[in-house]
C-alpha cells in the first residue's frame, strides 16, 4: 500500500542523485534572493535613489527583520500541511512563484527619487521577504525528513552549498552586469529584477518537480503557539549553541556583500567589472573546495570542520584590511581564501541542522522540523539583515554621500575608511568570535544513535547529558 505524503518514513540508505540534484535547485532562489539584496539594495537606494546612507539602512533592515516573526509561522503551518505533494513541496511551488514576482517589483521603481521610491522599495521588499519565508522554512526543513542517515545528510547539504555557491557566483557577478547592460540608474535596475525573478522561479519548480520521487519522511504536529516552538527549540541545547554562532556568522557574510560594490569603487578604484571579480574570486574556489570541506567533515567531524571554515573567514577578512597597500592580484587571492572559508561554514552548519532535528525526534518521539527550520531561517534572516543594516549606519557615520543619478558621489576619506573597516575588521569580528559557542554542540554519529536507541520520554524535556565530542 502506498503511504500517503507527508505521513511516510525517511530512508536511511543513499538517496537517489535526482533527489540531491532536484533538492539543490531551490537553492538557485534562496541563493538569489539571499544574494541581490544584500549585495545590491543598499547601493541601489544611496547611489540611485539618492536616500541617506543611515535610512538606506533601516529599509534594507526591517523588512528582514519582520521575517523572524514570520518564520516560526511558516513553519507551524507547514508542520500541519497535508497534501498529496506532501508537507512541504506545495511550498516550494506557490510561495516560490510568488517570491520571482514580488522579487522583480522591487526594483520596478514606479517612483523616481525620494520618499516616494524609498517607502514604495521598504514595502515591496517586505512582501517579497514573507513570500520567501514560506519558500525557505519548508525548504530547509526536507531535508530531517527526506534521510535519516548522518552521512546522507551531509552529502545532500554538499549538493545544496554548490548550487548555491553557483548561484552566488551567476547572480552576485553576473547582477551588476545587467544593471549596466541595462543602462544603469533605474532601467538598468527594472531589468535587474527580471533577471533575478527568472532565476528564483526556475529553482522553485525545478525543486518541486526534482524532489516528487524523494520519500516525504513522516511530518508530526507542532506546538500549538509560538511560546511553545520557543519553548522546544530552547531545550535542545546543541540546537541553540549552533543557532547562535549561526545567526552571529550570517550577519558577517552579510556585511561582505552589502560591502562588495562600495569596496570595488571606493578602494580598488575599479571599473565596473569590479564587483564581478570580487565575487568570481570569492565563489570560484568555493566551487572547488565543496568536495575537501565533505572529506573534512567525514574525517574530523562537522564541528571540527565549521570551526576550520570560520577562521579561513575570518584571518582572510582581517588581512584585507591592508587592501589600500596591497597589488590588486593579491586583494583577489585574499577574497578566495575568504570564500574557501564561506563554503566550509555553509556545508558544515546545514549539514548539522539536520542532526539537531533528528536528535530532538529521538529524544521527545516528536518530528518538528518546520519548528526547528522555522527558528532557523527566522534567525538567518535576521543575519542577513543586519549585515547590510550594520554597514549603512558605518557609512553615515563615516560620512558617505548619496546620490541620485546612479554613480556614486565622490567620497571624503572618512568615508573611504568606513568603506574598508566594514568591509574587513567588522565581518571578521562578526565570524570568528561566536565559533567559542560550538563547545555546547556535542552531537556526533554515536551520540544520535544512542539517542535513538534510548527509550522516549513523554515530553520535550532535555537531560542535560553531553552526548559526544564532535571533534572527535
Amino acid at each position: 500500500m502506498k503511504t500517503p505524503p507527508g505521513t511516510g518514513s525517511s530512508t536511511a540508505g543513499p538517496l537517489p542523485r535526482t533527489v540531491h540534484a532536484g533538492y539543490a535547485l531551490g537553492s538557485l532562489a534562496t541563493g538569489a534572493f539571499g544574494t541581490v539584496p544584500g549585495l545590491l539594495l543598499l547601493p541601489y537606494l544611496t547611489d540611485t535613489l539618492g536616500v541617506a546612507a543611515g535610512l538606506a539602512a533601516l529599509l534594507v533592515l526591517l523588512p528582514k527583520a519582520w521575517d523572524v516573526l514570520v518564520n516560526p509561522v511558516a513553519g507551524r503551518i507547514s508542520d500541519r500541511t497535508r497534501s498529496r505533494w506532501g508537507a512541504r513541496r506545495p511550498y516550494l511551488l506557490v510561495a516560490g512563484l510568488a517570491l520571482a514576482v514580488l522579487f522583480a517589483a522591487i526594483f520596478a521603481a514606479p517612483f523616481g527619487h525620494g520618499a516616494g521610491a524609498a517607502a514604495y522599495v521598504a514595502l515591496a521588499f517586505l512582501a517579497t521577504a514573507t513570500a520567501f519565508a514560506f519558500f525557505q522554512v519548508p525548504y530547509v526543513a526536507m531535508p530531517a525528513e527526506l534521510t535519516d542517515d548522518y552521512a546522507e545528510r551531509t552529502r545532500l547539504m554538499t549538493w545544496r552549498i554548490a548550487v548555491l555557491a553557483l548561484t552566488i557566483l551567476v547572480s552576485g557577478a553576473i547582477a551588476p552586469l545587467v544593471v549596466t547592460a541595462g543602462g544603469d540608474g533605474l532601467a538598468g535596475h527594472r531589468w535587474l529584477g527580471v533577471f533575478v525573478a527568472a532565476l528564483i522561479a526556475l529553482g522553485a519548480v525545478g525543486a518541486f518537480v526534482g524532489t516528487r520521487s524523494a520519500p516525504s519522511g513522516t511530518v508530526g504536529g507542532s506546538e500549538p503557539t509560538l511560546r511553545a516552538q520557543l519553548a522546544v527549540a530552547g531545550a535542545n541545547r546543541p540546537f541553540r549553541a549552533l543557532l547562535i554562532c549561526f545567526v552571529v556568522q550570517s550577519a558577517g557574510v552579510a556585511t561582505i556583500l552589502a560591502g562588495v560594490n562600495y569596496f570595488a569603487g571606493q578602494i580598488l578604484r575599479g571599473e565596473k567589472s569590479g564587483p564581478t571579480l570580487l565575487f568570481a574570486c570569492f565563489v570560484g574556489p568555493a566551487l572547488l573546495v565543496m568536495p575537501i570541506w565533505s572529506r573534512v567533515g567525514a574525517r574530523l567531524g562537522k564541528r571540527t570542520g565549521l570551526v576550520a571554515a570560520s577562521l579561513f573567514f575570518g584571518a582572510g577578512a582581517f588581512v584585507l584590511v591592508a587592501a589600500p597597500v596591497l597589488p590588486s592580484v593579491a586583494v583577489y587571492l585574499v577574497v578566495a581564501l575568504i570564500g574557501v572559508g564561506y563554503a566550509g561554514q555553509q556545508v558544515f552548519a546545514f549539514a548539522m541542522l539536520p542532526d539537531c532535528i533528528a536528535y530532538d525526534t529521538a529524544r521527545t518521539g516528536r518530528r518538528q522540523a518546520g519548528v526547528f527550520t522555522g527558528l532557523w531561517t527566522a534567525g538567518e534572516t535576521l543575519g542577513l539583515a543586519l549585515g547590510p543594516g550594520i554597514y549603512g549606519l558605518v557609512l553615515q557615520l563615516s560620512g558617505y554621500v548619496s546620490s541620485d543619478t546612479g554613480t556614486a558621489a565622490a567620497q571624503s576619506d572618512g568615508a573611504r575608511l568606513g568603506v574598508l573597516l566594514g568591509f574587513t575588521v567588522l565581518p571578521a569580528l562578526l565570524i570568528t568570535p561566536p565559533i567559542l559557542l560550538l563547545r555546547r554542540y556535542t552531537l556526533t554519529p554515536a551520540a544520535l544513535a544512542a539517542a535513538t536507541s534510548a527509550p522516549t520520554p513523554d515530553g520535550p524535556v532535555d537531560h542535560g547529558v553531553v552526548v559526544g565530542d564532535e571533534s572527535r
